[in-house]
């Protein structure tokens, strides 16, 4: 008996099945184009108009417009930058305490040492602000706007591992395959700008071989549609990869290819309501208004010396953190709604003090300076800035301890993140951890808390913020009971 698969496949060849799939579409975009009617091709680029969102958001009104999210990928050591006990110097060298430690489970890198040596930090830390922060001498430019952060020193997961909390920090959950943030909130509440897309994502280049893997699903759309992911932009004459037109091709041509194509999609979509084929046409057109949009977007030549004071002199150079975080400031001045910048290799599991160092070296001016030039512009009050990682170090040195020389593993039961603006409080530091910056004392925060948190800033309830979908109505902070963080906000 045949096989109604081959059976199909074979009937697609044959030249009476070309003809009869292909003449209805074809015949049909000739007659709008000679009719002047109202075709296929206006009705595409009518509805590539701006992606607004759902109609019915945001929930309330928002206190940000905006968000800039500066990830440190790998875990930033929250001991030698902000969380800092001045009893952990008397506590250095020592043993920490099982009673401390209370049998939690340890990422095969130290499991098998035998000794759990206390490091406290081998750096200096000096109050700052108003408020008296404690902010490490590795971060001289974020110490001088500390008053305009929130800082939580109470973060917490579940995960151990980088690919598993990274992915559950970006997307609500462990498991691979669900929407990012930043596809989430191009879904619900849209994009104030035709010309760029809702959600972009940068990631920076080091000055060392990166050794961490980021990889696209981290701003995937996951189950949305496709047209909500992130679009990432690189350094470099094509900083949005297949955008330019190829050789032999100019504008009008391009324009007319894309009529053409869009009257094609449009017909499909009314045989097939695939909304994948809506999402084809808005991404064509896109596309082709970013050939314009996207080259004044990275020309700095109008930027004025200030702010390359401002940000350091590394904004120069394309790609460089300091670079991106100038570009984050541009495109949030023309309407994007989520910009997701991610600096890789935050993960000193030994040598710890010289490459912190470079680290913090590469990041701080550029992070302070984003802050300091978003407030002179008026714009912080309605952008949440947002800097952290998926988890912090541990208290005790991975390998051996020297007295100029250590290691930290990774470590999941607290570590820090900053906010600033967008209704954050300004000069605030939430929660309370022990004198091995190990445990929580008071007031934790999840890292689904935190999402629940930066949601409610931008006008949405996060438990009625969802998506039907395998006979779930999903939602970015999963279904264990987020809390928004009140002492978060101003």
């Amino acid at each position: 008996m045949m096989n109604p698969l081959v059976e199909r496949a074979q009937l697609q060849l044959t030249r009476r099945f070309l003809l009869g799939r292909t003449a209805g579409c074809l015949g049909a975009a000739a007659f709008a184009a000679l009719s002047g009617a109202a075709s296929p091709a206006l009705a595409a680029i009518d509805r590539a108009k701006p992606n607004r969102g759902l109609p019915e958001l945001p929930h309330f009104p928002p206190r940000a417009k905006r968000v800039i999210y500066l990830f440190q990928s790998g875990g930033p050591s929250h001991i030698d930058l902000f969380d800092y006990h001045p009893k952990v110097r008397q506590l250095h060298g020592t043993e920490l305490p099982g009673s401390v430690r209370m049998g939690q489970r340890i990422t095969g890198m130290t499991s098998g040492q035998s000794s759990f040596p206390v490091v406290a930090p081998m750096v200096q830390f000096a109050k700052h602000g108003e408020v008296g922060t404690w902010v490490s001498e590795l971060l001289p430019h974020t110490a001088k706007v500390v008053d305009n952060l929130t800082i939580v020193k109470t973060m917490h997961t579940e995960a151990i591992n980088h690919d598993p909390a990274i992915t559950y920090i970006n997307t609500g959950t462990q498991q691979l395959g669900k929407p990012s943030m930043g596809a989430w909130l191009s879904y619900g509440l849209g994009c104030d700008t035709q010309n760029l897309p809702a959600y972009v994502v940068m990631i920076s280049k080091a000055n060392r071989p990166a050794m961490q893997p980021l990889f696209a699903r981290l701003w995937g759309s996951g189950f949305l549609p496709s047209s909500h992911q992130g679009v990432r932009f690189r350094a470099g004459k094509d900083p949005v990869l297949y955008l330019n037109n190829p050789p032999g091709v100019n504008q009008p041509r391009r324009r007319s290819m894309l009529d053409s194509l869009a009257a094609l999609n449009e017909l499909q979509y009314e045989q097939m309501h695939d909304p994948e084929t809506e999402t084809r046409i808005r991404q064509y057109e896109m596309a082709y208004r970013m050939q314009t949009s996207v080259p004044e977007l990275m020309d700095l030549s109008d930027e004025p010396e200030h702010t390359f004071q401002l940000y350091g002199e590394a904004a120069r150079k394309p790609g460089a953190y300091a670079a991106n975080c100038l570009l984050a400031r541009r495109l949030a001045e023309r309407g994007v709604r989520f910009i997701q910048l991610f600096h890789r290799d935050w993960d000193q599991h030994f040598h710890l003090p010289r490459d912190i160092r470079e680290q913090c070296r590469d990041t701080d001016p550029a992070s302070a300076g984003l802050v300091a030039d978003l407030k002179e512009r008026g714009m912080l009050d309605d952008t949440l800035v947002i800097w952290g990682g998926e988890f912090g170090r541990t208290i005790y040195s991975q390998g051996a301890l020297t007295p100029t020389d250590h290691g930290r593993d990774h470590h999941g039961r607290c570590f820090t993140t900053w906010l600033a603006g967008g209704g954050m409080k300004a000069g605030y530091e939430h929660g309370e951890t022990d004198d091995y910056s190990y445990n929580i004392l008071r007031d934790g925060v999840h890292i689904n808390d935190l999402n629940a948190t930066i949601l409610h800033a931008l006008g949405l309830d996060h438990e009625r913020f969802t998506f039907p979908y395998r006979g779930l109505d999903q939602r970015l902070t999963g279904v264990e009971g987020a809390r928004v963080e009140p002492q978060l906000l101003a």
